[in-house]
């Protein structure tokens, strides 16, 4: 028996234009003009109302994992049958009763390049809607500061390497999800809009690919590392002889912990307050050949690995250029053999041993 794995890495990122309207919906109108003109990050308080906006996925759980772990007493924190993102009244109303000082926007709507090719409408409209809702009423009803979560698809399909912050808006977006990156686009510009406008604390981050606990192991809409995971689990358990990865190898990736990422939206809380958005990265690559090996290894699949040359490789290399954030003192602490341990360990605790 032979396992097949389709590693596709498409770099993701049409190009924008926006233009400026004066107009602003009624059921968005703005109601808060704050006096501020300048801020001056500092810790948060451990008794602080703290909103995580999509708690239950994979960056959400993992920054109430760390803001638990720090001794945050009063996390905010909703379902979506509790609390629908895409209804201004419903999020408005939320934060009129709640008035949380911190929001950590991380809800999204995700998915593969299927996913997004089959209903970009929803992509688009789903996530301006969230975005929308939470930055205008956390800045309705006073909080003290926003922090936005993107992608890395943000960036132009040709970025140069490592991509800068300002590479943004400099080139074609990746048509395969285009969509998504639109509105996380948005999402970056709002908060800008807003603190030009309004002196609203909103900061963006863009983090790169992200692995971890809670992961999608999801058989077709999973994204490489989980895939590759979940692939070489199979091939162990049925004890086949070789599994079959498509392309040559060679290309280069960059991998984060979503523990790392945590740990750094919470030090960009405390320390970071601008107008640019700021990439989070771990500054390590790997090619897919020796993610492959790794995995490999991690797994325990004592069979071989068949690299097919004969189908596409993808993008010879998508890195972030993180070094504005290790300027202010922060760097990913987790190597990616542990966190691949321990991503694969979550795996089977909370996947397999349920199946």
């Amino acid at each position: 028996m032979v396992y097949c794995i389709y590693v596709r890495m498409i770099r993701q990122s049409s190009q924008l234009y926006f233009k400026h309207s004066p107009t602003t919906s009624a059921n968005l109108q703005i109601t808060h003009t704050p006096n501020l003109t300048q801020f001056d990050p500092t810790s948060m308080d451990k008794s602080a109302t703290i909103f995580v906006a999509g708690h239950r996925g994979l960056v959400g759980s993992a920054v109430v994992r760390k803001l638990t772990s720090l001794g945050y007493t009063n996390l905010l924190l909703r379902t979506h049958s509790e609390l629908d993102l895409t209804s201004q009244s419903s999020v408005d109303a939320f934060f009129a009763a709640h008035k949380p000082q911190y929001v950590i926007l991380a809800a999204a709507k995700v998915g593969g390049i299927h996913a997004n090719n089959t209903y970009p409408a929803d992509f688009i409209t789903v996530n301006l809607q969230i975005q929308t809702n939470v930055i205008t009423s956390a800045f309705n009803h006073k909080s003290r500061k926003l922090l936005f979560l993107g992608s890395s698809c943000i960036y132009p399909k040709f970025a140069p390497q490592p991509i800068p912050e300002s590479a943004l808006l400099t080139g074609p977006l990746e048509p395969t999800n285009e969509w998504y990156a639109v509105a996380k686009i948005s999402g970056i510009k709002m908060c800008q809009a807003f603190r030009i406008q309004h002196s609203f604390d909103a900061i963006s981050a863009m983090p790169t690919n992200l692995y971890g606990t809670n992961d999608n192991f999801h058989p077709e809409n999973s994204h490489v590392l989980p895939a590759l995971l979940r692939r070489f689990h199979e091939a162990k358990s049925k004890n086949v002889e070789s599994v079959v990865v498509w392309g040559s190898g060679s290309p280069l990736r960059e991998f984060l912990h979503v523990d790392d990422l945590a740990d750094a939206v919470v030090f960009m809380m405390e320390n970071y307050s601008d107008l640019e958005h700021v990439n989070v990265g771990s500054g390590k690559e790997v090619t897919i050949k020796e993610l492959a090996e790794l995995v490999k290894e991690v797994v325990g699949f004592q069979g071989e690995i068949v690299w097919d040359s004969t189908k596409p490789d993808g993008t010879p290399r998508k890195l972030m250029d993180s070094s504005k954030l290790a300027d202010l003192g922060w760097e990913a602490k987790i190597s990616l053999k542990d966190g691949l341990t321990d991503t694969y360990k979550w795996y089977l605790e909370n996947v397999i041993a349920k199946q």
